[in-house]
């Protein structure tokens, strides 16, 4: 699998494709949670996506549980050589169920467990899972920054930001001499929700235009999640959220299965080279639940598309 070098000048190279643990001990058992890490790897693939709040809203879940399970998985391959890990802090489950927030003790609390239970000492990429505007950014930024000089972490990322905040808090690190968020993450895929409509799910942001353009001329490196949608682009049995169902979802359906009959490829391996290899190119995060639905996936690490074919699905909106 091929790799590239994240923004910001701290060397680390990131697969192609991203394994995204979220469900890993809950909805998904341990024993298929290790025979999947040990297939991503197998193929090449070197960066997996966790969070400290994984998954507190499954029945059962309490959050740490995917951090728990990789720790177990780390500690069984005998430790973290060639890979990149990812984590975030903000969206646990804070005071009264509210988010958790990035007030400069809950970074600090929450960086202590994650390590912890991954039995690591330093995250490769830590993220500000969501947006804490009742938290001075200065402050943020600042905590942020002293896990870096202190090596716990190697470089700063954003997830869930509007355009304009990304912006600012990268214009306020800059100008207090601070760790810069350099890498986004932000839920993207081909099929685009209706404008104007909110996503059911918490705390999820659609990456706009706006941020696309952000990252594309400031030369960030954006990771994407629910790049397949639950995997609506393959199974009848999962119909399209209703906020997804308007006359340009269909008119990108039927592109989408036109190129991916031509190409010999499924929907899914389409999305995911269309992703890759776009304007910005975005790292795919993939959530999966069986070897199965991985090697889909890791087949479209191999796939091109012809110009034509990538402008014929740009055009069809």
């Amino acid at each position: 699998m091929r790799q590239r070098e994240l923004s910001g000048g701290s060397g680390i190279q990131v697969s192609q494709l991203c394994l995204g643990a979220m469900p890993f001990g809950t909805t998904v058992d341990e024993q298929t949670s290790f025979a999947i890490l040990d297939r991503f790897v197998e193929a090449g693939g070197t960066t997996i996506d966790t969070a400290n709040c994984y998954s507190f809203w499954v029945p059962g879940g309490r959050g740490g549980e995917s951090e728990t399970v990789l720790g177990r998985w780390l500690a069984a391959r005998g430790g973290r050589d060639g890979l990149v890990l990812a984590s975030k802090v903000g969206s646990g489950l804070g005071v009264n169920g509210a988010a958790e927030g990035l007030a400069p003790a809950v970074i600090r609390e929450q960086l202590t467990g994650s390590l912890r239970r991954l039995g690591v000492d330093h995250l490769d990429i830590y993220y500000a899972h969501r947006e804490d505007r009742n938290t001075p950014d200065a402050e943020t930024l600042a905590t942020f920054h002293e896990a870096v000089t202190e090596g716990k972490v190697r470089t700063l990322g954003a997830s869930n930001h509007t355009a304009w905040r990304l912006a600012e808090t990268r214009a306020l690190a800059e100008a207090g001499g601070l760790t810069p968020y350099t890498v986004v993450q932000q839920r993207y895929s081909y099929l685009l929700p209706r404008p104007a409509t909110a996503l059911p799910e918490g705390g999820h942001v659609h990456a706009s235009d706006e941020l696309l353009d952000l990252v594309r001329s400031r030369d960030l490196t954006m990771f994407a999640y629910s790049t397949l949608l639950w995997g609506t682009y393959t199974r009848a049995d999962k119909p399209l959220p209703e906020h997804y169902q308007h006359r340009g979802t269909e008119r990108r359906l039927r592109v989408l299965g036109e190129v991916a009959a031509e190409l010999g490829a499924t929907p899914n391996q389409v999305v995911l080279s269309w992703l890759t290899g776009g304007d910005p190119a975005i790292v795919p995060i993939v959530g999966v639940s069986s070897v199965a639905q991985l090697d889909e996936c890791l087949a479209a690490a191999d796939l091109e598309l012809p110009t034509e074919l990538r402008k014929r699905l740009d055009e069809a909106c």
